[in-house]
């Protein structure tokens, strides 16, 4: 019984994949014909943006100091405490940065999409959507979409600043190392292309939670039950491609052995 249940639940997860994959490219055709609604944009905007502005900050200060403290010991000790800041600097923009806030959103925001549009479908709201010749793609998932899309590059902008802050308070205040030898060291490790990395892993990662959160709603079945099924197996789904999709891109961003620490 077990296993039956096992391979039906894997059977359609693997089928409302497939339905967000194809949903991504109704989304990609209907961007290209210009059909955006600016109104519901401007609103996805506020609630993924300042909305999630305080804990994704507040993440990135604890991150950047606990980062800081399990690092600076070990560099200390091997003499090389003026390139912690750089080594901070770099954690953050290429991984820490993008991938925790995408955590982030893909739980506080992914899971709002999910809940909210699955309740419109099993209540009949995108029925009656269609019924008044409205496309629920251009109208509920493409202002999503953008959203997310925008949104995230700047909270990761905004939390790689506060990660760097929270491992400054931790090296001058419990390692006794120079301000200046900090932020000296983290502005010769980092290049513009650690920035860009930065900024387009974050764009995919939004596109991604809002892609899988919409999906999730519009294939929603079965009541109540069924708005709750939906909302978790998206937030998982999401951070699972999340996880998959940061190893492709920081494959194909990051190959070859790097420049030197001189």
């Amino acid at each position: 019984m077990s296993k039956t249940t096992s391979k039906f639940s894997l059977g359609v997860w693997s089928q409302r994949l497939l339905a967000a994959i194809l949903l991504g490219g109704q989304v990609l055709v209907h961007l290209i014909k210009g059909k955006i609604h600016r109104r519901n944009t401007l609103e996805q905007m506020a609630a993924v943006g300042p909305d999630s502005l305080f804990i994704a900050l507040l993440t990135a200060v604890f991150v950047g100091a606990v980062f800081t403290i399990q690092v600076a010991r070990e560099f200390i000790n091997f003499g090389a405490g003026n390139v912690v800041g750089g080594v901070l600097a770099i954690a953050l923009t290429r991984e820490l940065s993008p991938v925790l806030t995408a955590v982030i959103l893909a739980g506080r925001v992914g899971s709002a999409f999910a809940a909210e549009i699955g309740t419109m479908r099993v209540t009949e709201q995108i029925d009656a959507l269609l019924m008044l010749k409205t496309d629920p793609i251009d109208y509920l998932v493409i202002p999503r979409v953008i959203a997310c899309g925008f949104m995230l590059p700047i909270l990761t902008l905004l939390s790689l600043v506060t990660g760097m802050l929270g491992g400054l308070i931790v090296v001058t205040n419990i390692y006794n190392l120079s301000e200046t030898a900090f932020l000296d060291s983290a502005r010769n490790f980092l290049g513009i292309w650690d920035i860009c990395s930065a900024l387009i892993k974050a764009s995919c990662f939004g596109v991604l939670i809002a892609v899988i959160g919409c999906s999730w709603g519009m294939t929603t079945t079965g009541g109540a039950k069924g708005v709750g099924q939906s909302t978790t197996t998206a937030v998982v789904t999401a951070l699972l491609m999340i996880f998959v999709f940061n190893f492709f891109l920081s494959w194909l961003m990051f190959q070859g052995t790097g420049k030197g620490l001189g």
